[in-house]
Parts: structure tokens; sequence; C-alpha cells
């Protein structure tokens, strides 16, 4: 048996480091990001050490029996002659004992691996690939031709410092938050749209390109190291914040996080910086039709975790659940062994099973004598939940990438305004944050605008209908879209039980769903995290397997 192991590991992926290992005929075995592992959110330096032993625990096998580590990242151009050989950089970058066999080292161009990942997890047997990120090692976007059976050809490159990813780091740096917090400031643009705001455009769309209102730096070389790269995304990003700052008279917002949506200024830069990116891709997309033939889009890239744009754009549209810096593990190794069997699109319950091995019962060896346990009855959490409560669900195999789809999230039942203030409190987030809603297909058809598969991983906002606004309130942002999951079969056990029990009682089945974690924390992954989420957080139930744990009050009762 042949096994390639796909990682994004440092020095190259420093951020978001993640694991993948795929067996001879490319079947994803298991798939995880370091963060769920070691608790540490994006996982900032840190190789898939964790990520990687709990794979090859996955399969039942050793280090030594790994023929090939495929990193999403040509590591050699960024950090020339820094390793003296692959055992070398093996021991930094992944950090597993290989004993005496080291495996074969492949290094796949970034944007390659984006779109592999991309294209190889949709339902498409040809697509055009569109990548957008902050940058890969020469380029900041590219469009891709890729067909099952033949290799993949690459169409059109825009140089690195042409890049959307610098300019939304820009604004949401500009705002006060990470370039690892994008999402807030497309959660923060939705108050210029809802105000219908009219904004300054950045980008000049032309026939065949487009040309940014930062103007690119000359590159002078190809092929540039990490540090002449960082080198340029200060120079970009700091060209793009003066825009900003130009823009709303201010060097920063005059609110706090809190409260941005009181500040016009941050409002305005928020929309502008989305505008730009709504304009450029939707051009860029036409682009990638257009050159590979086919109507069949897929977007990969860290820009592709723009729900707000990717709900702009026709379909037929697919974005893997995985299309940040993670997937790159999984795009690398499919470059070296793409799968032979594919059969729809890609399931993300691939990470940690919340049970142990063997089937292990979830409870063993965890104290949970503070706690009021029950076997699960769906009817009794569906009860739970129209009084009012919310709760959380831990079952399974964890999904990966950044949006928990119904395996470790926290749930409601959305009737009311008022659930989006209790959760944004329960999470300690800012109240002017948007959830998701999740439903069966056939609902959601009549709750909000309709996605072939971007709303299988909650990846593409969609307009929510009148009934959508009427029954769903609290999942519904301020400018009448949502970002919904559509639930399909038993992927999710409780959760989809429980929508079929609201649909059997005449209550309208569709739930807020959001990501089972705190403040800076990653996303659940074992039941110990589980836990541990529970007790911190002002939560009324959980759903751990197939039990449920109440909390008890000062009483001794049941809350």
């Amino acid at each position: 048996m042949t096994w390639i192991l796909g990682v994004n590991a440092p020095p190259t992926g420093w951020h978001d480091s993640a694991a993948c290992l795929l067996d001879g005929d490319g079947e994803i075995i298991a798939f995880s990001e370091e963060e769920r592992c070691n608790r540490h959110r994006h996982s900032l330096y840190r190789k898939p050490l964790s990520a990687a032993r709990f794979c090859l625990e996955q399969a039942g096998i050793s280090p030594a029996d790994i023929d090939v580590v495929a990193l999403g990242w040509d590591s050699e151009q960024l950090y020339p002659r820094r390793f003296a050989d692959d055992a070398a950089f093996l021991a930094y970058a992944v950090g597993l004992d290989f004993a005496d066999r080291t495996p074969e080292v492949v290094r796949v161009p970034h944007h390659q691996a984006h779109a592999a990942s991309s294209f190889y997890a949709s339902p498409f047997s040809k697509a055009g690939v569109l990548v957008i990120d902050g940058h890969g090692e020469n380029e900041s976007s590219t469009i891709w031709t890729y067909e099952d059976g033949a290799e993949p050809r690459l169409e059109r490159t825009w140089q690195r410092t042409a890049s959307l990813g610098y300019a939304y780091d820009a604004a949401s740096t500009w705002l006060g938050f990470s370039f690892l917090n994008a999402g807030k400031t497309m959660g923060l643009a939705a108050y210029g749209r809802a105000g219908q705001l009219d904004v300054e455009s950045l980008v000049d769309i032309e026939a065949e390109d487009f040309r940014l209102a930062v103007e690119p730096l000359t590159e002078s070389r190809g092929s540039a190291t990490a540090e002449e790269i960082r080198e340029h995304y200060d120079t970009i990003v700091g060209r793009w914040r003066e825009r900003y700052t130009k823009i709303a008279g201010a060097d920063g917002p005059s609110a706090p996080e809190g409260r941005l949506t009181e500040d016009p200024n941050a409002i305005l830069v928020a929309y502008t910086a989305q505008r730009l990116i709504e304009e450029t891709v939707t051009h860029l997309a036409s682009l990638t039709r257009k050159a590979s033939g086919v109507e069949q889009l897929c977007l990969s890239g860290g820009v592709a975790l723009n729900c707000s744009t990717n709900g702009t754009l026709p379909g037929p549209l697919y974005v893997p659940p995985v299309p940040h810096d993670a997937g790159v593990a999984l795009g690398a190794a499919w470059t070296v062994r793409p799968p032979k069997r594919r059969s729809g699109a890609l399931s993300p319950y691939l990470g940690t099973a919340i049970d142990g091995p063997g089937g292990t019962p979830v409870r063993a060896g965890l104290d949970t004598s503070d706690l009021v346990r029950s076997d699960l009855d769906i009817d009794r959490l569906t009860s739970l939940l129209l009084d009012g409560k919310v709760g959380a669900v831990a079952q399974g195999r964890a999904e990966v990438g950044p949006r928990a789809l119904c395996r470790r999230s926290i749930i409601a039942v959305p009737n009311t305004a008022d659930v989006n203030t209790r959760v944004n409190v329960i999470k300690n987030r800012e109240q002017w944050r948007p959830f998701a809603g999740v439903t069966r297909p056939g609902y959601g058809a009549r709750l909000w605008e309709q996605q072939e598969h971007l709303s299988r991983y909650m990846l593409g906002a969609a307009r929510a209908t009148a009934l959508g606004r009427s029954v769903a309130p609290g999942v519904v942002h301020v400018d009448g879209t949502t970002r919904p999951q559509v639930l399909h079969g038993d992927e999710a056990p409780a959760v989809g039980a429980v929508l079929d029990s609201l649909e059997r009682q005449g209550v309208p089945p569709v739930l807020l769903n959001t990501s089972f974690n705190d403040k800076g924390e990653p996303i659940v992954n074992t039941a110990a995290d589980a836990l541990s989420a529970f007790r911190a957080m002002d939560l009324d139930f959980l759903v751990l397997g197939d039990e449920l744990y109440r909390k008890t009050d000062r009483t001794g009762g049941v809350r």
C-alpha cells in the first residue's frame, strides 16, 4: 500500500498548519488542522505534528510507512539552502520520527495545491478553477483548467503584489482586526450594503484584465524569497491602508470593536473593501469560464472564504470546505495522487471522532460528576430547543475547515432576533456579528435563494425570502442575507433528527448553527474539549455522542 501525507507546514505554511493522509487510490483516510489538536487558534508557526499523528493512527500505520510527504508550497524557492536535505526539512516542518527511511518530499506550488483541493473535491469532471489569496510563491491570482484524467493547465497568472488578499488584509487591520479575522470585515461590510452606501470603486475592470487602485510593485525577479515577499507585503498593505485612511479621513475607527456599527467610517472602509473583492472576483470568474471553455467553476484560496462574494456569483459553482491554507495539505497530496474514484462533492467529516478507538464510550476516563447525564432522546432535545434553550452538539468525526457543519456546533431555534443577541453573548462575540441557518433541502428552497453546492459547507451568502425573514429572523443579517447550510441525510445525526422532528410537529425546520467554541478558541475537537467548553460557556445542554448533558443549579436541580 502506498501512503501520501499532505501537509501545510512551516516555515512556508506558517499559519493554519494541517495534515491529510491519502492511500494509493487517492482516497482520504483522515484530515485535520493542527489547531484542532493543539488548541492554538490558527496554529501560528507550529508544525502539524499532532494532526499528522492523528492521520497515521486512523490508518493504523507508523511514520516509517509513509512513502511521500507532499507540501503545499515550494519551500526551496522561498527558503533557499535553509535545509541540508529532506530529512532535515521534515524534522523541522513535520516532526514525525521517520526512523531510517526518509520519505520522498514533493513540493507542490501553492496555487496548484489550492486548485487541486478544489477541483478534486468537487462533483465536476471538468472545470475552470480560480485561485485567489494573499499570495503564492509568485502570484496572487491564477486561472486553471482541470479535467479528470488530464494534466491541469495553468491559463493565467497575476503578479503577487496585484493581490486582492493584500487589499482586504489592509482593510481588516485598519479596522483593528488581525488579517486572520477577515470574516469580521465581511460581517461589518453588510451594514454598508444594508444602508445602500455609495462607495468609491478601487478597481478598473478591463476586457481581459483588471487594474487595482494601488498599483502593484515592479517585481524584479520571478522567484522571490520569503524575506522579499514579506517586504512586498508590508509595502502594498501599507499603501492600501493609506488609501483607506484617505477615504475615511481617519487612520482608524473611532469606536471600539464591539460598537463598530456606530462608526460610519468603519462601515465605509469595510464595505469599500468588500465591493472591491466582489467586483474583481466577478470579473475573474467570467475570465475563468472563458479560459476553460466550461461553465463549471471552482474557487479556492483564502479569498474564497468570502461568503458574501461567493453568493453573488452564478452557478454552477463549487467551493471546498477548506479553501484556506489548511486545504493545500489535501491539494498537495492529490497533486501527487489524484483520487481514482469520485462520487459527488467531498464529505467534510474527516477529522477526530468524539468516541475513542474501537468505539470506546465518549465519557470513558472523563469526569462528568458535576453534570446530569441521560441517553439522547430527540423528542426531549427538540423540546429543549423549542423552550428557547441554547446548546451544543459534538458527535462523530469532526468536520474539516473553518465552518462548523453540525458535528461541532452550537444550535438554537432562530424564531426571534433575540436569539442572535443571546448566542453572541454566549460566544463572547460582538453583537453585530451574524449567524447561519441550517435546514433540510426541501425547506431551504423556501427560506433563501438556492445554491447548488455552496450551502453544503456554509460558504455562500444567500438572500432570505419573506418566509425566511419571518420564521428565522435570528439567522438573517442586517443586509437580508444568511449563510445557509443544507443538511442531507444523516450527515449530522442529532441535528438532522431535530430538523425532522420540528417538521413533524409543524414547526419550521430550521436552526441557528454556529461553531462550538469560546472566544479565541478553535472549534472543539474531542469529548474533553466539548465538556470543557460546555462548562465554560453559558450553554443549556450538550449533546455528546449519544448522550445528553445538562448543568445543575445552586439547589442541585437541572438548569
